[in-house]
């Protein structure tokens, strides 16, 4: 009689262990569905926040933040350097854009050379040795980048070989593209497709105009009633003097003027005079 109840009370246990099993396996099957799906739906929210917040697009917007506090920079040197020695002042800030990267360049920055200007055997001065066409090649370094500028109209004026250059319009910045590639400033066959598209892209070509005096007198002229058709401006996050000059269709230089700005450095909040567009 022991061993029967004995029996039955395994037979329990066993059924009661069996059954618990199955519903374990139940709610299993249950709950995965729905935890897959709550993760699929939050691994495709990341995704598209990782899309909208993508680093190709923050550095696309940093670039040209760049380039225009470097146009804001560099516009003035470049379009006195035309006035004296007949340069396109739109050519010589592409050739500076391009060959600094806006000034962050490695030459830039460590030898104020902003356009890759190397040694050659009549060079006098300090330089640094980079590695560009042939390993730890020498380049020459300047106390300030202005001085780059400087160099880079000396070389283009002294040297035989880009002597027609100036016999094309000052206004002719493709054909200064193109006639750079040709002398042998550059080896890469795209480089003139490079300075044209950095030129259009920024309006550059505008400081050729400004160089060559058609905006002068507008800039000499302003009176009293001219005065009363300016409007104030509140600089923002990532505003430069270039990409203000864009907005309201007037240059740098006219923006410096209204302002007294002798620098480029502007801070969020600050005000600046400028063109009432309905005036």
């Amino acid at each position: 009689m022991c061993n029967m109840y004995h029996r039955i009370s395994i037979v329990c246990v066993f059924c009661l262990a069996l059954l618990s099993s199955c519903r374990a396996k139940k709610n299993s099957i249950y709950t995965t569905p729905t935890n897959k799906t709550s993760q699929s739906n939050t691994n495709r929210g990341q995704q598209r926040i990782a899309e909208k917040q993508s680093p190709a697009a923050v550095a696309k917007k940093s670039y040209t933040n760049v380039v225009e506090d470097y146009i804001d920079q560099y516009s003035d040197i470049a379009m006195q350097e035309m006035k004296q020695y007949g340069i396109p002042a739109s050519i010589t800030l592409a050739q500076g854009i391009l060959e600094s990267g806006a000034g962050q360049g490695t030459l830039s920055i460590r030898a104020n050379n902003h356009f890759g200007i190397k040694c050659h055997s009549a060079w006098q001065g300090d330089y640094i040795h980079h590695d560009d066409d042939k390993d730890q090649e020498c380049f020459r370094k300047y106390v300030d980048a202005k001085y780059s500028y400087r160099d880079h109209s000396l070389f283009l004026t002294t040297r035989g070989r880009y002597s027609f250059l100036f016999d094309l319009s000052k206004k002719d910045y493709k054909g200064w593209a193109k006639g750079l590639k040709k002398a042998g400033y550059a080896t890469d066959p795209k480089y003139p497709n490079k300075l044209i598209s950095i030129i259009e892209r920024y309006q550059l070509h505008d400081f050729d105009k400004q160089a060559l005096g058609s905006k002068r007198s507008k800039r000499k002229s302003k009176n009293k009633s001219e005065k009363t058709s300016l409007k104030t401006y509140t600089v923002s996050k990532g505003d430069t003097l270039y990409s203000i000059s864009r907005r309201f269709d007037i240059s740098v230089e006219e923006l410096k003027n209204y302002n007294n700005l002798k620098t480029t450095t502007l801070s969020i909040g600050q005000k600046l005079y400028v063109k009432d567009s309905k005036k």
